[in-house]
């Protein structure tokens, strides 16, 4: 990996879930003290798997990893972070505010927002104590901030004035509010990340082209704070070792013409790449490999028999197999949620497409303005269906105009400042939507409307703890509109919404959906099924490569089907991507039972 011919003193390595970065992390560290350097690996990571990865148990303090000389890793919770914090701003209240606010503060505080900026606190300390890393000579972190929390952390400290002037009871800025006094160490931390000299941000990415899009914004949105020195890895490079295997020259393929259509902001950064290590990274010989070998590492022998399919499931039904419960009921709404990149627009343009040829009316929204769906607007060839885009760009416009007129009217410069920050907050975003979502929802009482955004558990108790408080100081709540009236009750009534939680099978992803999973139910609202997307397992495949990194899925498919779902569609990966009404039709029709 280029970046570490002549590396900065800090690495940063940044990229959505499950695309590698601790394991990028992971495999620079132990190289780096491979070669006589002392260096402390740090995760912030609520959903880190660093323990398993170095294959040692680690805690909050610096722990020597036994079979790696001079490498020292350390796990930060910062879910613990932000939960003692959470706990000393609302405590002082209990008791004191009536319990709708109170409840309203403890939502404010429950969002990613607060676990994001309890992190960048927990790494600051580092960062901007001198003396807390002057015994290493480099120090590796596998999660960065976002360029919102960053410029967040700079701006004008007219914190406590914009908090006790905020009306909105929606801002993810309240956490701030108690991190004032580390001002002066933020500030250090930010100007140390913009300098090159001893920073480089590592973006880590797959060839797929939802990851170089995300990639492309994180990029985007560092550079414009003056973070420049970034360095691109696009991790899990695959090279077919078996010419006749189909499935395996389609996957080179769809890399192959993901990297080349790769968006301009990140194409011109220097770029390391990493073959797809087929057995995993995990321990420390593997670790060494990266970037050092031919595109096989982690390959273990694998003979002609198909023992590696013993362990398999011994049904997997296929997305095909929930159309006939979301049919049942004959309308209503249905939700395809998870993270980014993992396949949700394409899951719920699929199951609207199923649904309509069955010959129900059904409404696909979608703030995706992706190549299929943009395929569906334009084709409109399928009865029943129509299709609509909700435009988050416009509603959050609208949404910033309409709290700059209200609750900015009064605040001088540096509040206007910070006000316009935090409307930059991914929060602001989701309650934006809010507004067009509670709409299309409203519209699920006599026919489908199939969306593949949602707000999230964290944002539905927000509104709700805020509506709730807006109602306990105004007793004016037919003041609201009837669509959000109506909406928690619709979305928590089974028999009018039901929620598909889209993950993939490895790791990062289905554990971040679990705590999806969780945050919804906390909202009470019980997920439907689960989707798992982009599965090798009901396929048939040669390559030594894939036959044992579908033997990897196995754990993880088996755990959303023991322990976290209570009805499971597995879809299968396409050769071609699942473009249009026919690719569409292609992952509902598919049979998903595991190949022999």
């Amino acid at each position: 990996m280029q970046f570490l011919d002549q590396p900065t003193r800090n690495l940063f390595f940044t990229g959505k879930g499950g695309v590698g970065k601790t394991s990028m992390a992971c495999a620079s560290a132990v190289q780096l003290a491979d070669r006589g350097l002392r260096v402390l690996l740090v995760s912030t990571d609520p959903a880190s798997n660093l323990d398993e990865v170095l294959g040692t148990p680690l805690a909050s303090e610096p722990t020597p990893v036994e079979s790696v000389p001079n490498l020292y890793a350390v796990n930060l919770d910062p879910e613990v972070a932000a939960q003692d914090y959470r706990e000393r701003m609302v405590g002082p209240y209990r008791g004191v505010l009536p319990d709708a606010a109170v409840a309203s503060m403890e939502e404010q505080f429950s969002g990613s927002c607060t676990l994001e900026i309890a992190a960048f606190d927990e790494f600051a300390k580092l960062l901007g104590d001198q003396e807390a890393t002057s015994q290493f000579d480099h120090v590796v972190f596998d999660t960065a901030p976002t360029g919102h929390t960053l410029r967040l952390l700079t701006l004008p400290s007219a914190w406590s004035g914009y908090i006790d002037n905020n009306t909105t009871g929606t801002s993810c800025l309240g956490p701030l509010a108690g991190l004032q006094a580390q001002t002066l160490i933020y500030k250090q931390t930010v100007d140390a990340l913009a300098d090159g000299g001893c920073t480089t941000l590592v973006l880590v990415t797959r060839p797929e082209t939802s990851a170089f899009r995300e990639a492309g914004r994180t990029s985007g949105e560092l550079q414009e704070l003056g973070v420049h020195n970034q360095h691109l890895i696009v991790n899990g490079i695959f090279t077919s070792q078996t010419p006749e295997d189909t499935i395996a020259a389609a996957m080179q393929r769809r890399g192959e013409e993901a990297i080349a259509a790769m968006p301009d902001v990140i194409a011109g950064l220097d770029r390391s790449t990493v073959p797809l290590a087929s057995g995993g990274l995990m321990g420390i010989d593997s670790l060494r490999s990266v970037g050092t070998t031919g595109g096989t590492a982690g390959l273990e022998s694998i003979n002609d028999s198909n023992d590696l399919l013993e362990a398999e499931p011994t049904s997997a039904a296929g997305l095909g197999s929930l159309i006939d419960d979301l049919a049942a009921v004959g309308h209503g709404v249905i939700l395809a949620m998870g993270k980014g990149g993992v396949g949700k627009t394409t899951v719920a343009a699929a199951v609207a497409v199923a649904l309509a040829e069955r010959g129900f009316d059904v409404h696909l929204s979608t703030t995706d303005p992706a190549a299929h769906v943009s395929a569906l607007i334009a084709a409109d060839e399928l009865a029943g269906l129509t299709v609509g885009r909700i435009d988050p760009v416009q509603e959050t416009a609208d949404y910033t105009d309409e709290v700059m007129q209200t609750a900015g009217k009064d605040l001088d410069e540096e509040g206007k400042a910070l006000l316009e920050e935090d409307l930059r907050s991914p929060c602001t975003e989701e309650i934006a939507v809010f507004r067009a979502f509670a709409r299309a929802v409203s519209e699920g009482a006599d026919r489908f409307v199939v969306l593949d955004t949602a707000p999230t558990g964290h944002t539905i108790l927000l509104l709700d703890s805020a509506l709730a408080y807006h109602r306990e100081v105004t007793r004016q709540s037919s003041q609201m509109p009837e669509a959000v009236e109506k909406l928690l009750p619709r979305l928590r009534d089974p028999d009018f919404t039901r929620v598909l939680v889209v993950t993939l099978p490895e790791a990062t992803p289905v554990h971040e959906a679990a705590r999806l999973q969780e945050d919804l139910r906390r909202a009470e609202i019980e997920p439907f099924a689960w989707v798992i997307n982009q599965s090798l397992v009901p396929l048939s495949v040669t390559d030594p490569a894939l036959r044992q990194r579908r033997q990897r899925e196995l754990p993880f498919i088996n755990e959303v089907r023991s322990t976290l779902a209570t009805r499971v569609g597995i879809v299968p990966w396409q050769s071609e991507a699942p473009t249009g009404l026919s690719g569409l039709r292609r992952i509902v029709a598919v049979d998903s039972a595991p190949a022999s």
